[in-house]
């Protein structure tokens, strides 16, 4: 069994075979990926030794010690946090080898193909269709909130493959090429000036059978693998303490002893507390994860994460007065990745407001920790047993 003084000898040959100065970036991650040091979790061969996830720390700590680079994970998340678990959870062999190295080094980019315009929160709605012919699949669709669409060479998408069966059971699930023809990625400008999302149009895309993830009409339930670890990923990221949007507003506190007001102090106290609290929720939650895989507690993270950075922006602001409604660039840009802390507090406060929107909306989110974690009773739902070409659209 491989324990944490076998994984600290692996990580020493690594660095003495590659050492971080002299060998290139992509080079080491190659051969990190190579020495199973990637995921200590996942198969050998995958990237990973067949470890208990908790000895990941074990790696990163003795490579950061020595100055080795990462994979730049904020901007690979998508890949590293939905498309990985979900390759790898319903995958073949030939699709783990093919995509998993490359996503892990960050060669290859992914994006999600999941939200349309007629079916955001009712995910199961979608309309984007997929007709096989022959051993390929001609999808036809529109997907929206795409982040990282523009600089992806790979996407998770479900489409529809049977109109004819309830709408959660006529969905299958694929890999997507981003440079096929017949794929168009549109920005869309976002209230912060940047257009780190995206419109995708799908028109006559020819998807092979070979990247299909999971059984004709099971996608849904492959999906769900992928929407929970989305959650853990947005939501239960590990934050050192005053880490993530309380870090600033304490900041500013501190050092501006005259923003000051009793109203002001009761709140950050209270958020503080609040954002402690999730933030070693959160290490419980990384806790089970190495025991199972992520549940709904996933979701209940997620809402935290939605509405503490929404609170917390929205006390900044006020804090600052006329100084927090500055805001420096509203450019239209296509930023790589969200950086919520570099950044003024105005952006941040308009940012946040997406938080409770992406990666599942918040009012979904309640429903499934009501009904999965609390035992609550479930929402009537009408439309359960009905076919999907005969829903009102």
């Amino acid at each position: 069994m491989t324990d944490a003084t076998e994984l600290r000898r692996r990580t020493q040959e690594l660095l003495a075979s590659h050492p971080p100065a002299t060998t290139g970036r992509l080079d080491f991650l190659r051969a990190r990926f190579d020495a199973g040091l990637a995921w200590v979790h996942y198969p050998e061969g995958l990237g990973g030794l067949g470890a208990p996830r908790s000895l990941q720390a074990v790696v990163d700590a003795e490579l950061e010690a020595a100055g080795a680079p990462d994979n730049d994970p904020r901007r690979i998340g998508i890949g590293l946090g939905m498309a990985a678990p979900t390759i790898l959870g319903f995958g073949t062999d030939e699709q783990k080898r093919r995509f998993l190295r490359p996503l892990w080094t960050g060669e290859e980019v992914w994006c999600q193909l999941f939200s349309e315009p007629g079916a955001g929160s009712d995910l199961a709605a979608l309309g984007t269709r997929a007709v096989r012919q022959g051993d390929r699949w001609v999808v036809n669709g529109q997907k929206v909130w795409t982040s990282s669409a523009h600089l992806a060479r790979w996407a998770i998408l479900i489409a529809r493959t049977d109109p004819d069966v309830p709408k959660h059971r006529g969905i299958t699930y694929f890999v997507c090429d981003m440079t096929d023809p017949g794929v168009e990625v549109r920005p869309l400008r976002q209230i912060t000036g940047e257009a780190e999302f995206n419109e995708v149009f799908l028109t006559d895309v020819r998807i092979p059978d070979a990247r299909r993830l999971g059984e004709i009409g099971d996608g849904w339930r492959v999906a769900q693998t992928t929407l929970m670890n989305e959650r853990v990923s947005i939501g239960g990221m590990r934050l050192p303490r005053e880490g993530g949007m309380i870090g600033p507003v304490a900041r500013t506190w501190r050092e501006r002893p005259e923003l000051r007001t009793h109203d002001h102090h009761q709140r950050l106290l209270t958020l503080w507390v609040e954002a402690e609290v999730a933030r070693l929720t959160g290490e419980r939650l990384r806790q089970q994860l190495v025991v199972g895989q992520p549940g709904p507690e996933g979701s209940g993270m997620k809402l935290t994460f939605a509405r503490l950075n929404q609170e917390i922006s929205g006390l900044e602001v006020e804090l600052l007065g006329e100084e927090g409604l500055s805001y420096d660039d509203w450019t239209m840009r296509r930023p790589e990745l969200v950086d919520f802390t570099g950044r003024d507090a105005g952006y941040r406060y308009l940012r946040s407001k997406g938080n409770s929107i992406e990666g599942g909306t918040s009012e979904v989110l309640l429903n499934i920790v009501a009904e999965r974690v609390l035992g609550l009773p479930a929402e009537p739902r009408t439309d359960k047993d009905v076919a999907w070409k005969d829903l009102a659209r």
